[in-house]
């Protein structure tokens, strides 16, 4: 996936606003940190992953999910944006999503989906 993709996915979202961190793209969602391009490794911090999930995404895809020492203890992973599938970066997006944007959002979003099948 390139850059580009990936913050179409980002951008999916309602109520994306980019900024700026560390020098580099950074994106909120009502006013909490929703994603950051990590320039240094060209990924993508994704957060409330707990730290067994993080562990079994970098066991079973190392080239894609891994952590810095800084992000050791944080319930996060880093997700290569050339190698993460866009299914994965945006389910991984969706939930921090649904955890930050205004109840009403996530109403409006859920009601604009297609219904699901049983």
């Amino acid at each position: 996936m390139t850059s580009e993709e990936a913050r179409e996915i980002i951008f999916g979202f309602p109520g994306v606003e980019e900024g700026a961190s560390y020098g580099h793209p950074s994106f909120k969602v009502n006013g909490k940190f929703f994603t950051r391009l990590r320039a240094e490794d060209a990924s993508l911090v994704l957060l409330d992953i707990d730290l067994d999930e993080r562990e079994m995404l970098m066991e079973a895809e190392p080239a894609t999910f891994h952590i810095t020492p800084h992000y050791k203890n944080y319930p996060s992973v880093l997700a290569r944006i050339e190698t993460v599938h866009p299914g994965s970066l945006r389910s991984f997006l969706e939930r921090r999503w649904r955890k930050i944007a205004p109840k009403a959002a996530v109403k409006a979003f859920d009601a604009a989906r297609p219904a699901q099948m049983s």
